[in-house]
């Protein structure tokens, strides 16, 4: 194998939102993402209690994190996604689909009390991986 591969294996739920398997072969760059929040260069909160507008700022940290190192987000093979109880994941999914633009990596959400960051509704940690 010379090319990273997302599958979709017949015999499980074929949805357009993530992938099942990734597989990376051997010699590509993998790249890990530390949770991101809604927050902006200074630190501060941003997108208040609108869980849209939160995962807006989210999405833009995690293409920003991805450029740094020469990647986007067509390169990422997985992301988690922590959801404060409550938040309403049918606001947050359109926004992070368009962030996506397309991609659709293996995905896992969890549903947690609270995050570090006083006020975030979501975090997203991701793995990327590029042939160089």
């Amino acid at each position: 194998m010379t090319e990273i591969a997302l599958l979709r294996p017949e015999g499980l739920v074929n949805s357009p939102a993530f992938t099942h398997v990734a597989v990376v072969p051997p010699g590509a760059t993998t790249i890990y993402i530390g949770g991101q929040n809604a927050v902006d260069a200074e630190g501060r909160l941003v997108g208040g209690d609108d869980a849209a507008a939160q995962t807006q700022r989210v999405m833009e940290n995690i293409r920003t994190a991805l450029a740094a190192v020469g990647a986007d987000v067509h390169d990422l093979v997985s992301m988690t996604i922590y959801l404060v109880e409550g938040v309403d994941l049918a606001q947050a999914y359109p926004v992070a689909a368009a962030g996506l633009e397309g991609a659709v990596p293996t995905v896992q959400a969890v549903r947690v009390a609270g995050l570090g960051v006083p006020g975030a509704l979501l975090e997203v940690s991701a793995v990327a991986a590029v042939m160089r």
